[in-house]
């Protein structure tokens, strides 16, 4: 009975350390990314606050996407979010990988 539970915390620590719930998450018409809503969206979905499914549906983005910037921030912390620095540490981690 327990297993087909879904449990949802109320609230997660969102990526600058600050309690986040649902309504502090980005609006779903968001369109423009900026470093600090993707590391939102990717805590939420850390946290359990969202699924990934429920991320994707709500934002309308693939689940590619959302799945780069969990790798991102993983690698590089929110730095890692930024556009113009992909390229970068693509290149850094691709070398890593070598050695």
């Amino acid at each position: 009975m327990i297993e087909n539970q879904k449990i949802t915390p109320a609230m997660v620590i969102g990526p600058q350390g600050e309690p986040m719930t649902l309504d502090d998450l980005p609006p779903p018409t968001t369109r423009r990314w900026v470093i600090r809503r993707k590391a939102e969206v990717v805590a939420a979905v850390s946290g359990g606050l969202l699924t990934i499914d429920e991320a994707c549906d709500r934002y309308a983005l693939s689940l590619e996407e959302i799945a780069s910037w969990q790798r991102a921030v993983e690698r590089s912390g929110m730095k890692g979010l930024r556009v113009t620095r992909i390229q970068k540490y693509r290149d850094k981690y691709k070398r890593q990988m070598n050695y």
